[in-house]
């Protein structure tokens, strides 16, 4: 079995120690990701800056070539990423699994490599001229989850890249491989030193994090860690962008056809089996419909295969970690015993590997842990309402904002109403469609800053303001 290694300054760079990484389908192990130290930390960064005396003087058509060139060698590896990424995530490989995943990472390059952030010319008269320029950072350190590993890290580093900064990347332990696998094949691509990976348990993250050498943080993954990682920069004012969990909403209006709308309900609710930040976490029905839309989601639910991430026929495939399954088991026993009704699911599943089915829960309300509590798996409360300026006060009272969805057959309605729901982004008749122009990011306890697009591209820059 393969023991990986780090990747710094355009080198491998082996260590002593490793630790396995297993495959959440079978328990299976699937490789070995090297135990970076302090010292391992302090030369990825030492590289990444050497590197951005030169890569942060490159012309914005050379990097805007580089990205073009970073997708093309990626969708040459894409079958190759994908295999590794199911192996270690659990995700099955067709539908929205792996090589969804694996395509939107290359979508995503493409884009970021067209977008431009031209000086932008304030005033120029005869009292003089003002211009903004934007610059790059410095070093960004970049930590990523185990939900989306390899698209999550294309999401950091390549805007990172487009502003003219370098990276140093630290992936999730328990998914590290496949973005090892991307940092190699980007080396193919930029100068040595441009993209350094190190990996390790959390404290290596926490080191990232602090490290007086990062001039910029940006995260995905829980609240939690994200507290903490603001916590820690405030010793050297390091820039953050830190996209964190969501508990999203999801309101459905008495005027749809719940038949019409339980696809993209159910694809909302459970896409990579419900583990995906911007995923539909709690369902607002209308008292009129509420047992429509149950029973619609119940048999739509009956016709989704639960399997092996390997097996060409799993649609959907297990929990990827067992604190992760753990969670996920403990808020549904939670909810049935606070009197939730158990449509589907409810149980593991009687096989190896970390497989819970796709769970809903009807007759709960605000009180329950399922409810209140982010549960990033394949469980979904359903709560009954019948006044709907109330269900909007309500779904606000949580205090995570990332995204929330409005569901009705009279689309200006459903802005009316989404327009007051407290998040970053709001769907309409659809939950969790992200696409690379359109800004991504949270209020509240959901994260600073936002990704994709131009205004995302710019939290890569500082502005320099030249007036002459």
């Amino acid at each position: 079995m393969k023991q990986s290694t780090l990747l710094i300054g355009g080198e491998t760079v082996a260590t002593t120690h490793h630790a396995p990484v297993a495959n959440p389908s079978n328990g299976e192990i699937v490789g070995y990701m090297p135990l970076a130290g302090e010292a391992d930390l302090d030369q990825a960064v030492a590289a990444a800056a050497a590197a951005f005396k030169s890569w942060s003087q490159t012309s914005n058509e050379e990097r805007a070539a580089a990205c073009r060139a970073l997708a093309e060698k990626i969708a040459e590896h894409a079958e190759e990423l994908a295999q590794i990424l199911t192996r270690e995530q659990g995700k099955p490989l067709n539908g929205l699994g792996s090589r969804f995943e694996i395509g939107g990472a290359i979508a995503w390059t493409r884009h970021t490599a067209e977008l431009d952030l031209p000086v932008e010319i304030l005033q120029d008269d005869n009292e003089g001229r003002v211009e903004l320029h934007r610059k790059p950072i410095g070093v960004v350190g970049s930590i990523t989850p185990w939900n989306w590993p390899v698209m999550i890290a294309c999401w950091h580093i390549v805007p990172a890249l487009r502003a003219g900064n370098t990276v140093v990347i630290k992936p999730s332990p328990l998914t590290p491989l496949s973005t090892i696998r991307l940092v190699e094949i980007i080396n193919e691509v930029l100068p040595p030193g441009v993209v350094n990976v190190i990996t390790g348990e959390n404290s290596i993250g926490a080191a990232l994090s602090a490290h007086p050498g990062i001039a910029k943080m940006t995260f995905t993954g829980s609240t939690e860690t994200g507290k903490k990682i603001m916590a820690s920069a405030v010793a050297t004012l390091k820039r953050l962008t830190l996209e964190l969990g969501g508990n999203d909403a999801g309101i459905v209006l008495p005027d749809v056809d719940p038949k019409g709308i339980v696809e993209g309900l159910f694809w909302g609710a459970f896409i990579n089996n419900g583990q995906t930040c911007a995923a539909l976490k709690r369902l607002y029905v209308h008292d009129s419909i509420y047992e429509e839309v149950c029973s619609a989601l119940a048999d739509y639910a009956g016709k989704i295969t639960v399997g092996d991430g390997l097996d060409e026929a799993s649609i959907l495939g297990p929990i990827q970690n067992e604190m992760q399954f753990n969670k996920v088991r403990d808020l549904v026993d939670d909810a049935r015993t606070q009197g939730g009704r158990i449509l589907t699911g409810g149980a593991p599943m009687d096989r190896p590997g970390y497989f819970y089915p796709i769970t809903l829960v009807a007759d709960v309300d605000h009180g329950v842990r399922l409810v209140d509590e982010e549960q990033f798996g394949p469980a979904l409360p359903i709560i009954r309402y019948s006044d709907l300026d109330e269900v909007i006060a309500r779904a606000n009272q949580n205090p995570a904002g990332l995204g929330g969805s409005v569901w009705s057959a009279d689309v200006e309605k459903a802005k009316r109403y989404a327009r007051q729901l407290e998040c970053g982004s709001v769907w309409i008749n659809k939950h969790g469609t992200i696409q690379p122009n359109a800004p991504f990011g949270g209020v509240k306890q959901s994260g600073i800053g936002v990704e994709f697009g131009a205004e995302g591209l710019k939290e890569f820059t500082t502005i320099q303001t030249v007036l002459s």
